[in-house]
């Protein structure tokens, strides 16, 4: 059975995390890695690839607005 990869934020460090979990899904398994600017980066890359704000949802409900401002032009 193959191992499903997670990405969650350490609520302790604000540092995002993505590996493997173990025990039924409490804890982390021993290759957890920070993925912290890899992943704000391609969220921002998302979005702007979207060409508008992208909405995050939760059980059908909105929970977020993601924009993003491209500082290199």
């Amino acid at each position: 059975m193959k191992k499903e990869i997670h990405v969650q934020k350490s609520p302790l460090t604000n540092t995002i995390y993505a590996g493997h979990l173990i025990n039924g899904g409490s804890r982390w398994g021993e290759n957890r890695t920070d993925v912290t600017g890899e992943a704000c980066a391609a969220v921002a890359q998302h979005v702007l690839a979207n060409g508008e704000p992208v909405m995050v949802t939760g059980n059908g409900k909105p929970l977020y607005e993601i924009t993003v401002r491209d500082l290199t032009k």
